[in-house]
């Protein structure tokens, strides 16, 4: 079996070469797209390229089709160590092998990457099934507009209305009007205490 690795990582390149000899897997790195592409043209048909989706060169998933298209037949896989799902799943639709995040024990790679190589599609189960990360609701927050959050934010900041109002491209009237409004919000009573109320809550 041949295999192309791209990866701009040395460490990981070189770990991920070592891993595969130790198998008898024939292996070829580089470590960005076009180095990937120039060693497709120049040899056999590999067959299996593995492509890091954040090493230069690739432009999200750009790389993948170019490597799909120019690839001599090769099976293209995707690895990542930050790519979420969605980009998993996007690479699969457009004929990906396969998409492995680096977290993968390393026996689990190397399985990975034979089944790929005979033919199948892989992603691990539980990375594409995990629920998505939810960003914990600040309850104080909730309480507030868009627009009543950034004159807080502006107040913690320390700005005065006249330069709040700037920022926003609103008029100062407004801006005391905005106040007004979030400090019976908030239960505050004046500038200071809503500035505390929000560091205290973990707003700014």
């Amino acid at each position: 079996m041949r295999v192309l690795i791209a990866d701009d990582h040395d460490l990981l390149r070189d770990t991920l070469e070592l891993w595969f000899r130790q198998e008898k897997i024939d292996v070829t790195p580089v470590r960005d797209l076009p180095s990937a592409m120039t060693a497709v043209a120049a040899a056999e048909p590999f067959d299996l390229i593995l492509l890091d989706y954040g090493m230069p060169g690739m432009n999200g998933l750009d790389g993948l089709k170019i490597a799909l298209t120019d690839g001599k037949g090769a099976r293209v896989a995707l690895m990542s160590g930050t790519a979420p799902r969605e980009v998993a799943e996007q690479a699969l639709d457009m004929g990906a092998a396969g998409f492995l995040p680096k977290t993968l024990p390393a026996k689990s790679l190397v399985n990975a990457v034979r089944f790929m190589a005979m033919g199948e599609q892989y992603a691990p189960i539980d990375f594409m099934t995990a629920a998505p990360e939810v960003t914990p609701v600040n309850a104080l927050a909730e309480k507030l507009s868009p627009r009543e959050l950034q004159v807080l934010q502006g107040l913690c900041e320390g700005k005065a209305n006249k330069e709040i109002a700037r920022d926003l491209g609103i008029q100062e009237p407004t801006v005391k009007l905005h106040m007004k409004t979030l400090y019976r919000k908030i239960g505050a009573h004046n500038r200071t205490q809503a500035a505390m109320t929000a560091k205290e809550a973990g707003l700014f």
